[in-house]
């Protein structure tokens, strides 16, 4: 019988459909990879923005990872949207009972819309206990200055010395994106903490308000690259192509009153 390469995401629920669980279902099949999740929390919002958020108990969080590794098994793990730090420990516990070598997080904290998504007392958590459990971890740059203790991070140049920074103090590998620059020109970094090399990951900027999920769609098309066989340089430069063409494809749409999601689907629907 043949078997598919599996992907296990842990995230949020978006009901806009365009960011969290649902945007790392379509990316990881879309990736050619089973998806299977565990959801943290469920959100009420659309493209206009969050209105509401809540956290899913611990026990169910864990329950659904350990109801899915016990059977289906995972080839990688995509780590998004963790509210509280309760659920951040059941996660670690699950990781440490488990011992998956293909764990890619998204330190998701603020949404596109600028809502929180995290609670403040869970920040610590996110860096003391899962930071160090993971493979690679997919910052943007609000993000990678909230775990490198408010460090500010204005230019360009700054990027590759931010990464290496936020990889020595996370013991693990980081591939920090320039979206939130203002250049024409973006340059992601990939710091490979396992071979201590940089790698750029350039790309052209797409002028669009469809960006809603850019960052868990990134991260989902990391893991399932690993999940598929590839190297973690290979990975990495994998899934910043799959989520720029994704932009590209998407940037011709209009859906909702807001920040539209990018076109997860565009090497099948043509």
């Amino acid at each position: 019988m043949k078997t598919y390469k599996r992907v296990l995401t842990i995230a949020g629920s978006d009901s806009g459909g365009g960011a969290g669980i649902q945007a790392d279902i379509k990316t990881i099949s879309a990736c050619g990879c089973y998806a299977a999740s565990a959801i943290t929390a469920v959100t009420v919002q659309n493209t206009l923005g969050v209105k509401a958020v809540q956290a899913i108990p611990v026990e169910i969080v864990t329950g659904q990872i350990e109801a899915v590794l016990e059977d289906i098994g995972a080839d990688a793990i995509k780590i998004g949207m963790l509210n509280t730090s309760e659920v951040i420990e059941g996660i670690r516990t699950m990781l440490d009972k488990y011992k998956n070598p293909n764990v890619i997080l998204d330190p998701v904290m603020v949404s596109t819309s600028g809502h929180r998504l995290i609670e403040e007392s869970a920040i610590n958590s996110l860096i003391n206990n899962l930071l160090p459990a993971a493979r690679a971890i997919t910052p943007n740059i609000p993000e990678a200055e909230i775990l490198l203790g408010g460090q500010k991070i204005e230019k360009q140049s700054q990027l590759p010395e931010a990464a290496k920074a936020l990889a020595e103090k996370s013991h693990t590998s980081v591939l920090l994106k320039a979206g939130h620059l203002t250049e024409d020109k973006l340059v992601d970094m990939f710091y490979d903490a396992e071979n201590g090399k940089m790698y750029e990951l350039p790309s052209v900027r797409i002028y669009t308000k469809n960006t809603h999920g850019t960052g868990c769609t990134m991260s989902s098309a990391f893991a399932s690259m690993l999940a598929l066989g590839y190297s973690l340089p290979e990975a990495a430069s994998k899934a910043k192509e799959f989520i720029n063409d994704a932009i590209v494809a998407g940037a011709e749409y209009q859906i909702g009153n807001g920040f539209g999601p990018v076109k997860h689907f565009y090497k099948l629907w043509k």
